[in-house]
């Protein structure tokens, strides 16, 4: 999508002149990063109509001059990486999501979870029991994820719904191996139900760092999420929990598809990716495409049954599902 600046008020307020392919030229207003960053869009023909008490603003008066001069939006599409290329931010921030679950229009946990791309399709990828958990009586019908939409203004965002049934089908993508389930769950997101201009980055299958890879124990790594929903409110943006790899990576812990982790976590943080830094001079890196590994996906944290609440502590150890998982989740999803 491009824009064009219309007009900045003092306050910060923008409108913004906006077209793509196959899209018919409309005006967004992105309130100031103080009131919440919130977007809205409207036609030009409506843009250009709208009045107060028969007064027209210096918004509508500055996109006439851009029309009267022949200045429009160009309806030529942009590159997702370019747009995405304008915002000032880690790629890796920019592939988490915050994740909120709902029955109907009641609100009931939030959690975390991240983009992964296969092919031209596109994923939320957060724990499985985010979409339906039997012990704690947690069944949602549908989950909200929050997108950035301006690429100069990442306190600009929206919240898009998606459903997790269809008369009756899950529509998650589930795993299990020899071990029991696996904690992970894959949900496909149609790109036309993404916000205009949405900007994002997204794990690929490149990303996945393997058993073959070498991650010593006591690697350093990072978990990014929501912890009980905590993070940058003005740019909507998660934070990084640091941890290390506290078991032999590429072993089944206990027999189950997943390794641990030492860090500190919390609610919220479940579905969370847990990544190491890589360097990017990797087979068919692009810049800072390949600068992280996906080495897995958070779950929840360990405790002992038998531990004494009054005179010993949580272990702080936290279950990673390995994220390998994902390949096998979306190999047929990646055929268009």
């Amino acid at each position: 999508m491009n824009t064009t600046l219309i007009y900045r008020s003092p306050n910060g307020d923008r409108w913004l002149l906006c077209s793509g392919e196959q899209q018919a030229p409309f005006v967004r207003h992105v309130a100031n990063a103080p009131s919440g960053g919130a977007v809205s869009d409207v036609s030009v023909d409506a843009f250009l109509n709208t009045t107060g008490n028969g007064y027209r603003g210096p918004q509508q008066d500055a996109l006439h001059e851009l029309l009267s001069a022949g200045t429009l939006a160009s309806s030529a599409p942009v590159p997702e990486r370019q747009v995405q290329s304008d915002v000032q931010a880690d790629s890796l921030l920019l592939s988490v999501v915050q994740v909120r679950t709902f029955v109907g229009t009641r609100r009931l946990t939030g959690a975390s979870g991240f983009l992964f791309a296969r092919g031209d399709r596109l994923f939320l990828v957060t724990s499985r029991h985010v979409m339906a958990d039997t012990p704690s009586q947690h069944f949602p019908d549908r989950l909200e994820m929050e997108m950035h939409v301006d690429p100069s203004n990442l306190g600009a965002s929206a919240w898009i719904s998606l459903p997790l049934y269809v008369e009756g089908m899950s529509l998650w993508r589930q795993a299990a191996d020899t071990g029991g389930e696996i904690d992970v769950a894959l949900l496909e997101i149609p790109r036309a139900q993404l916000p205009r201009g949405a900007v994002f980055r997204a794990f690929g299958p490149e990303h996945i760092v393997t058993s073959g890879d070498s991650v010593p124990i006591g690697a350093s790594v990072l978990i990014v999420g929501f912890p009980l929903s905590f993070h940058d409110s003005l740019h909507h943006l998660p934070v990084v929990r640091h941890g290390v790899v506290a078991s032999t990576f590429g072993l089944r812990f206990q027999g189950k598809g997943c390794f641990i982790t030492d860090a500190r976590t919390h609610r919220g943080t479940s579905g969370a990716p847990v990544v190491i830094r890589r360097s990017s001079n990797r087979t068919g890196a692009q810049r800072d495409d390949l600068s992280w590994g996906l080495l897995g996906v958070h779950s929840t944290a360990f405790d002992m049954g038998t531990r004494d609440l009054h005179v010993d502590e949580s272990l702080g150890l936290n279950c990673a599902w390995y994220a390998d998982v994902l390949t096998t989740l979306s190999e047929d999803c990646g055929k268009t």
